[in-house]
């Protein structure tokens, strides 16, 4: 017998984002294949009814939160005192939270607090002899494992994207309300984005645009033509409605003082040392496609290249379609199209 509780936090007006119905999910799978299993639903933010209500209808025994001011920022002491209560108040020995920013941040520290364990990055669970078990991603999500522990409370963070999100009729959640202390100090004031202007990062979209160095390496003029290509793309993102990501060696030209696409940030990087998105669909331009690049695209589902190298390394069976053809004049003539 094991009591799961779901632990998502909650956004501003009150309710929930799409990897806290992945986390749900997951954890549905325990407590309908683990005999005994109650499910408990555990909510942090400044309000939690909207969330509590779009879940209505989830089967859970009892629906925990700990609202406040103090909870609608992700403050990292605040934050792990409210899991702290959270998990004490429902007795739960199996606690699975979507693997968002501001999970991530405190998850570690409250699985410590209680002495239990934590596993990050998983991409699939199951029931098997009656107990849990969870596949997780390790060395820069290079090799997975299935995984079981008898340690408890066990803490599971469950990556974006990689579970269908569990979807159920909403109602009229009735919720407990649960105190945590609050010993941070700390205030959010504000939020300072990043300097890639334009909103590129787009974990929802349905493409991946991947930009590698060769856009602003010399063209078959000899010269560069960095203006173009920024134009080009930033067309692209706009008219396709795509999420943008970047190769190291592009990212990295930012630092070397050489010339270079102006919205392009580290948080960009797609690859070994960067990103792994779940995009449905991508499509790389001006990347070799090595082995550093395709771990980036590990979950991406359909991959296309385009390159003007036959044997370039997206040729060698890790595109789904290669386009042998100039990136510039590919991806103008498609935004003309589009």
């Amino acid at each position: 017998m094991e009591k799961i509780l779901l632990l998502a936090a909650t956004e501003p007006d009150g309710s929930l984002g799409k990897p806290a119905f992945e986390a749900l999910a997951a954890a549905k799978t325990f407590a309908d294949g683990i005999p005994g299993s109650t499910l408990t639903v555990g909510l942090i933010g400044a309000s939690a009814q909207n969330g509590a209500d779009a879940l209505a209808s989830c089967g859970a025994v009892k629906f925990l939160a700990v609202t406040g001011d103090a909870f609608k920022d992700g403050v990292y002491a605040n934050d792990t005192a409210a899991a702290e209560a959270l998990v004490k108040a429902s007795g739960a020995t199996l606690v699975l939270a979507p693997a968002t920013s501001r999970i991530n941040r405190f998850i570690s520290g409250a699985a410590a607090r209680l002495g239990g364990c934590v596993d990050t990055h998983a991409t699939e669970v199951a029931v098997k002899d009656a107990s849990p078990v969870v596949t997780r991603w390790y060395y820069r999500q290079r090799m997975t494992a299935s995984v079981k522990r008898p340690a408890r409370p066990w803490f599971i963070t469950v990556d974006p994207g990689s579970l269908a999100p569990w979807s159920g009729a909403a109602g009229k959640a009735a919720i407990e309300a649960v105190t945590a202390p609050t010993p941070s100090k700390s205030k959010v004031t504000g939020v300072k984005s990043p300097s890639s202007g334009a909103q590129t990062i787009k974990p929802e979209a349905a493409l991946l645009f991947v930009a590698g160095a060769g856009w602003c390496k010399k063209q078959a003029d000899g010269a560069t033509h960095v203006p173009e290509a920024e134009k080009a793309i930033l067309s692209f993102l706009e008219k396709a409605q795509a999420s943008l990501g970047g190769s190291k060696s592009l990212v990295d030209q930012s630092g070397d003082g050489t010339a270079t696409l102006t919205f392009m940030t580290h948080l960009n990087q797609v690859g070994q040392t960067g990103a792994t998105p779940r995009h449905p669909k991508g499509l790389s331009t001006c990347c070799h496609g090595e082995e550093p690049h395709v771990v980036g695209w590990r979950f991406v589902n359909e991959r296309r290249a385009i390159n003007l190298n036959p044997s370039c390394g997206w040729a060698q069976g890790k595109a789904d379609v290669l386009y042998v053809a100039d990136a510039f004049a590919l991806v103008s003539k498609v935004n003309e199209l589009l």
